[in-house]
């Protein structure tokens, strides 16, 4: 290696540096004071970067340290703009500015999605890894220079100049419906579970709802009506529905548990035997002598079913000579194939 380059590999990293700061500058508005953390903040957990301790080096941590300084920074701004307005509000316009896809949308408007070092081959269009970033840079920020940057960078060059904080106030989203959709997309069956029915302090109703997928506990929510509190519910389930793969997994194997016993068959066949034959009208011991008295062309008919049926008297064995069943054997008389048919054709004549 010559001298010069030497040199040269020894002014590369103030060259990234440099680079970096004024990217930087474009994107925040004002210079670091300290560039490790915004380097950190850029890097994905796919680079597999270590330090000199062995420990994973990426954004995580300062991404969960950003989400805080997001909910804090970003609540205090929405308090002081909608002097007034409720709770309720004032958390569902929160919700939407620091959402995932607001945030991975700031990032590529403001160039940041350039800058982030991962092992992927494109990431411009990840709206999840660029909100990450986002919320790492954020971190980033009040490490490095405090909370008070961070509200002067999120008042001053986000909300006031890329981001119409009246107009992502009132637009309604309705998360019910998109997690309607999806169920009955995917087949699957959803209630709104009410926890909670009370009123507060100022005698104001709060209703409290839980999701439940296929019996499957899903997010909670609480408002001062029930469409609110259900719409709280739903986003939170549609973002552990993104967030959570092993939420999707318990909510198909209960499906799929719930399928599996409505498809399979009945272990034991039911018993034709056993069924009730009240339908069958017991008939008298006699029933010949019985009908005996109504031949064809007697004003006596039958009773029907319905009707109550007389007890037929008994006979004694020389009153129902008659009615000689000494022909009648359990055992039938076997008779050749030609017999039958002559004895057929002997009835037949007979008739005749």
């Amino acid at each position: 290696m010559t001298f010069k380059d030497f040199i040269e590999r020894l002014r590369l990293p103030f060259r990234e540096d440099k680079e970096l700061r004024q990217s930087l500058f474009r994107i925040m508005g004002f210079y670091p004071n300290d560039i490790s953390y915004y380097k950190i903040a850029l890097t994905h957990k796919s680079t597999g970067k270590r330090n000199d301790k062995g420990k994973p080096l990426n954004n995580e941590r300062l991404e969960f340290l950003g989400d805080a300084m997001l909910d804090a920074t970003v609540g205090h701004i929405v308090f002081d703009h909608f002097e007034g307005k409720r709770e309720g509000f004032l958390t569902n316009t929160r919700s939407k500015l620091v959402s995932r896809d607001t945030l991975g949308k700031l990032a590529e408007e403001m160039g940041l999605t350039e800058l982030i070092q991962s092992s992927m081959q494109s990431h411009s269009h990840n709206s999840y890894m660029a909100g990450n970033a986002f919320e790492a840079i954020v971190g980033a920020i009040y490490l490095d220079q405090g909370y008070a940057a961070v509200m002067r960078f999120m008042k001053q060059r986000i909300l006031a100049q890329m981001v119409n904080i009246d107009k992502v106030a009132y637009k309604e989203v309705n998360f019910k419906s998109k997690l309607l959709e999806w169920t009955q997309k995917n087949r699957v069956r959803m209630e709104f579970q009410m926890l909670k029915q009370e009123k507060d302090k100022q005698g104001s109703q709060i209703f409290g709802f839980q999701v439940m997928i296929e019996g499957v506990e899903g997010g909670k929510g609480q408002g001062y009506s029930k469409k609110e509190a259900q719409q709280i519910a739903s986003k939170e389930t549609l973002q552990r529905l993104r967030r959570e793969p092993q939420f999707i997994d318990a909510i198909f194997h209960a499906k799929s548990e719930r399928t599996k016993m409505e498809e399979e068959p009945t272990a034991i066949a039911p018993d034709l035997e056993a069924e009730k034959t009240d339908f069958i009208v017991p008939q008298p011991n006699n029933s010949s002598e019985w009908y005996a008295e109504f031949e064809e062309g007697s004003e006596k008919q039958p009773p029907r079913s319905n009707q109550h049926i007389p007890t037929t008297p008994s006979f004694s064995d020389s009153e129902d000579s008659d009615f000689d069943l000494s022909d009648i054997t359990h055992n039938p008389i076997e008779q050749s194939r030609e017999d039958i048919i002559a004895a057929a054709e002997a009835a037949a004549f007979a008739e005749e």
